[in-house]
């Protein structure tokens, strides 16, 4: 049997060393396969020492209570584990989706760039995380019915936190942003991967007035007229989205007067992965309503739609689920439909691009008097019940027939295509008896009226 190790009842404690020591072999090496190996390599590497020494010193002070959480956990209530690291859960938050994880196992899920739910596979409207307070005081008073001791959230959060020669190493880059291109670019690209890997790295961004417009300073200062380098591009866009993961950073990213300038200028960028990673940035800035306030004001939409209608596919689910995440408000629905939405839209739902992710966006449109008219415009209507036709996805063909039920309220021309398309298939008919809740009552209310409209005619 192995040997238990320090870290071995901790699972944050675990994951940081071993990010620390998959970093400390890549340094090393560097430094042994390398003859030109820089000099800063091997500060970088005693580092990283040190910071695997001091987490092992911290890991080492309360071995009997972790212990204890660890060895009870595997016998604990199956709604006390948390579904990804299945341990007692320490610090329980709800999804979007309401299923419950414990905060750091689910942030290392969304910090790996996944945009659904684990169980359901749902795709989520926001990353925000919410503390589930009932799961939490569950677990506290059962652990104190067994003797065991449970760790305050906010300390065990901090296990994984940053030593003073990290900070220290955060202070150097930043100030390496503002030297020459090639010390930007090493410093660009050390932010990124500190930022992707380390949570504690983007709190540090919010703890200072100063940091993000360090942060941009490559791309903001460029008086010269001549492009930015796109690789550096790449990374500090990269390491902006990677620090807007962080709740507590959101509302400060956001109101950081350069970032949504940048943003909406990186959307155009010359590498794909700094376009989609712009995309989302605003996808994980707009979970906040006020964000998506004033991104929308800021202009974004309309760079976000032109990449929809570029259509690279590494870029698609992420600026589709910025626009739906900024249609949520109903402000920002009629600059949408101004910008060209529901023509750019349809032209990647008839092309069988995110069709589900789409029409949920266009559902939301169509609240909006001009979206039925480009609706009509672009002939939207035969598309829409050839999809409820077709689709086996319920979703799909529930917003469908909340769209064509919207847009039949407002112009009754849009009866006599309904009528063709039930003489052919009967294809609302068919949804009025097998569809979802919602789509059997939009259908048969067309039914209702087409119906009523009918019988009038005969009337008459």
């Amino acid at each position: 049997m192995a040997k238990t190790g320090v870290f071995d009842s901790d699972p944050i404690s675990m994951v940081r060393a071993a990010e620390l020591k998959k970093e400390l072999q890549k340094l090393v090496n560097s430094i042994v396969d390398h003859e030109d190996y820089r000099t800063e390599t091997i500060d970088q590497a005693n580092d990283t020492l040190r910071a695997l020494k001091e987490l092992r010193l911290r890991s080492r002070k309360a071995p009997k209570q972790q212990e204890n959480v660890s060895a009870a956990a595997p016998s604990c209530p199956e709604e006390f584990k948390c579904p990804l690291s299945k341990e007692l859960m320490r610090d329980p938050v709800i999804l979007c989706t309401g299923q419950t994880y414990d905060r750091p196992f689910i942030n290392k899920w969304l910090e790996a760039g996944n945009r659904t739910c684990p169980l359901t596979q749902q795709v989520l409207s926001h990353t925000d995380l919410t503390p589930n307070h009932l799961i939490r005081e569950m677990i506290s008073h059962w652990c104190k019915n067994q003797g065991l001791e449970f760790p305050d959230p906010i300390h065990y959060m901090d296990e994984a936190g940053i030593t003073s020669s990290d900070h220290d190493r955060f202070l150097s880059l930043l100030e390496k942003l503002s030297l020459a291109l090639q010390e930007q670019r090493e410093a660009a690209k050390e932010l990124r991967q500190l930022t992707k890997r380390t949570p504690s790295f983007r709190a540090l961004f919010g703890q200072s007035d100063d940091a993000i417009p360090q942060l941009l300073s490559p791309l903001s200062g460029n008086k010269s007229g001549t492009s930015v380098h796109p690789e550096l591009q790449e990374d500090v866009i990269t390491t902006l989205l990677n620090l807007s993961i962080h709740d507590n950073n959101k509302k400060r990213v956001a109101e950081t007067p350069m970032v949504i300038p940048l943003l909406m200028e990186a959307l155009r960028g010359v590498t794909i992965a700094t376009r989609a990673n712009a995309a989302a940035t605003l996808f994980t800035l707009s979970a906040l309503d006020c964000n998506k306030v004033l991104i929308v004001k800021s202009g974004a939409l309309k760079p976000l739609l032109d990449l929809l209608e570029e259509g690279n596919p590494l870029a698609m689910k992420d600026v589709a689920s910025a626009i739906f995440n900024l249609c949520l408000v109903h402000e920002n629905r009629a600059r949408a439909v101004k910008d060209g939405a529901v023509r750019v839209i349809l032209n990647k739902i008839r092309e069988g691009v995110l069709v589900n992710e789409l029409l949920a966006v266009l559902a939301m449109l169509c609240s909006h008097q001009g979206a039925i008219i480009d609706m009509e415009e672009q002939g939207g209507v035969p598309c829409l019940l050839q999809i409820i036709r077709e689709s086996s996805c319920e979703r799909s063909k529930e917003n469908c027939i909340a769209i064509l039920h919207t847009i039949c309220l407002y112009d009754r021309t849009k009866w006599k295509e309904v009528k063709d398309e039930e003489s052919s298939y009967g294809t609302i008919s068919k949804l009025a008896k097998d569809g979802t809740s919602r789509a059997k009552r939009k259908a048969n209310s067309i039914l209702e009226r087409f119906n009523r409209a009918v019988n009038l005619t005969h009337t008459a």
